[in-house]
Order: structure tokens, then C-alpha cells, then sequence
């Protein structure tokens, strides 16, 4: 009797750290669904009408008459569907939609994951260089909040730019260094 009120209790646990975690998936319901998995870079004229998901960082917005066209950087999307950073990249692709998007709000480097069906292709320059740019007709454009640079320092030393050597002005105290810019967590 006892054993089996300890594995009830560990299979109610369970269900409920489930649920928890489950409840936890910080998606955006814009881009949630299935796509396939395939980056710009491998688009191919058979990728015509296709339903996909891309991300990455913002190269450039340009306003026309009647759509927006923004060239994206693909990168990688991470488990929540946010571009990773680094050097890694997956081509470029032309993400428009109809209407005006701001270029003083979509900003070179801003991170964006946007869904969309692929329209065709359009060659355009990158210095001199010809590329053959994919180019979506964009349902959703999620634009991503920017992220606050974080420094972490030991609490302890955090004021004494000295500490470690000696400290010619000891009787001293040291102001509260002012970071712009980003934000402190101090342990």
C-alpha cells in the first residue's frame, strides 16, 4: 500500500512538471506550424509556392508604392524561432509585404523571422557582385525586441580598479562605475 502511494505520487509529480514545461514554450503563435527544412541559400525554382519559415538579420529596408521589400541575412532559428547569431549564414532572401513598414523601425542588424510563400527569384547587387535573391511574399514579419548587452562581474571587486596590485590611493573610495549602453549584473 505504501509503495503504491509513492509511485502515484512520483507519476502525479511528473505529470504535473509535464504540463509545466509544456506551458513554458515561448514560441510565437504567428510562426508556429510545420515548414520544411530547407535554408535560401538551396532554394531552387522546384521551391516556387512553397510555405516556409525563414530568419536572420536585417540588411537593408526599401519602401515602394505599394510593398515593403527587406533583404534579410538568413541565419539558423534557434528553439524559439529567433535568428542565431555568428558567422554562419544561410544566403539572402527578399522578404516584401504590402504596405508601408518603417525602415527607422526595421533596422539594419534588427533580428526577424518571417513566414511566407516564396514568389520567385530577383537578381540585385551586393558591391558588385550579382546575386539571385529568393523572394517571399511575407504573411507574418515578427521583428524581435533588442537584446540588452549583458556584463557579469564579481560583486566584490566590482568598484576597485586596483584590486589584485597594489593601490597607490588607498584611503580612497572609488565611485560607482556608469556603463552605457548595457546592463550590470553584479553576483
Amino acid at each position: 500500500m505504501i509503495m503504491n502511494r509513492r509511485v502515484l505520487y512520483r507519476l502525479t509529480m511528473a505529470a504535473i512538471a509535464a504540463v509545466l514545461m509544456v506551458g513554458c514554450a515561448s514560441i510565437p503563435a504567428p510562426l508556429a506550424g510545420d515548414f520544411p527544412d530547407f535554408q535560401p541559400d538551396q532554394a531552387t525554382d522546384r521551391s516556387v509556392d512553397a510555405k516556409v519559415r525563414w530568419g536572420g538579420s536585417i540588411v537593408s529596408t526599401r519602401p515602394g508604392r505599394e510593398q515593403t521589400c527587406v533583404e534579410i541575412l538568413a541565419r539558423d532559428l534557434d528553439r524559439d524561432l529567433r535568428p542565431t547569431g555568428g558567422d554562419v549564414s544561410h544566403g539572402r532572401f527578399l522578404a516584401c509585404r504590402e504596405g508601408f513598414q518603417d525602415p527607422a523601425i526595421f533596422t539594419e542588424g534588427r533580428d526577424i523571422t518571417v513566414v511566407g510563400r516564396i514568389d520567385g527569384f530577383e537578381e540585385g547587387k551586393i558591391g558588385e557582385f550579382v546575386y539571385r535573391y529568393p523572394r517571399m511574399s511575407a504573411e507574418v514579419m515578427y521583428l524581435w525586441p533588442i537584446q540588452p548587452d549583458l556584463m557579469w562581474v564579481d560583486g566584490r571587486h566590482f568598484y576597485d580598479p586596483w584590486w589584485g596590485w597594489h593601490d597607490p590611493w588607498r584611503h580612497h573610495r572609488y565611485p560607482r562605475s556608469r556603463v552605457s549602453g548595457s546592463i550590470i549584473i553584479v553576483r
